[in-house]
């Protein structure tokens, strides 16, 4: 086998990868906040579902799952927790612009259950799931 053929070694495969996060983690970063802003909207858009006569907060039970994956995805580049914390920042400022008044006077999320559903889901279970896996003993947060 010539060096040409030679699986590259692990210090090969080490270089690649800090390359890989130091370039393409910042990129990573700023597509999770727009995918952050980008959630809260449809789930805005969907809060008001109604199946029959019965309204389910079907968007609001989604959003935790969608924004723990949102925190775990940005743990896959980085351990800072300020870093973790910006696709929820992003959120959470979605989350208020949504619920003040419009240019007309609308207000697309209203002051009731669902909302408050809405937000407890959507902050509270990445909040948790930072808070957990900060104070686990192993690392890394993936």
């Amino acid at each position: 086998m010539t060096a040409v053929d030679a699986p590259p070694d692990a210090d090969t495969r080490s270089r690649w990868a800090a390359l890989a996060t130091g370039v393409f983690g910042p990129v990573l970063i700023v597509i999770l906040i727009v995918d952050a802003v980008l959630t809260l909207a449809l789930e805005v858009l969907y809060l008001p579902l109604y199946i029959g006569g019965v309204a389910v907060p079907l968007a609001a039970l989604i959003a935790a799952p969608v924004n723990v994956a949102l925190v775990w995805a940005a743990a896959t580049v980085t351990t800072r927790s300020t870093v973790l914390f910006l696709p929820i920042a992003a959120w959470l400022a979605a989350f208020l612009i949504a619920a003040s008044r419009g240019p007309g006077g609308d207000v697309p999320l209203r002051s009731d259950l669902p909302t408050l559903l809405l937000f407890l889901c959507g902050a509270v279970a990445p909040l948790i799931y930072m808070y957990v896996a900060a104070n686990r003993t192993e690392r890394p947060l993936r």
